[in-house]
């Protein structure tokens, strides 16, 4: 990594290397640095910082399997993808789950998805 990135998304997780390798597989990245409580992730387009809940706090969180979608977060950040139905498989592949209905856009159709702890992103396909 010659310098740090100018924008990307910070994402907590209980289970820091199950988020970090769901990332990975759905967003093709690859891990530019790693230690106990932090994985950075760069894709093509962003770079992810998925950060350790601190244990005194993720000892106090359930996530259900499969996950349950976070449906009150206030922020839903979004990623083009190849394929979507090639990012759906992977994305329930590792321990994510597919929500809610298939939307056409201006040149694109959109999905939500969720990871593995239940934070909802919104995966998009070009198709033009």
């Amino acid at each position: 990594m010659s310098s740090p990135a100018r924008t990307g998304v910070l994402i907590y997780a209980k289970h820091l290397d199950k988020v970090s390798s769901f990332y990975e597989q759905v967003l093709g990245a690859r891990v530019l640095h790693a230690d106990s409580e932090h994985k950075v992730l760069q894709s093509p387009d962003v770079q992810l910082i998925i950060h350790a809940i601190p244990p005194q706090f993720a000892d106090q969180i359930t996530i259900a399997v499969p996950p349950v979608p976070r449906e009150e977060q206030a922020i839903k950040p979004f990623f083009t993808v190849e394929s979507l139905a090639t990012a759906e498989r992977i994305a329930e592949e590792f321990g994510g789950k597919v929500w809610g209905p298939l939307w056409p856009g201006p040149g694109l159709r959109v999905r939500n998805v969720c990871d593995p702890e239940g934070n909802i992103v919104h995966l998009r396909e070009r198709t033009v």
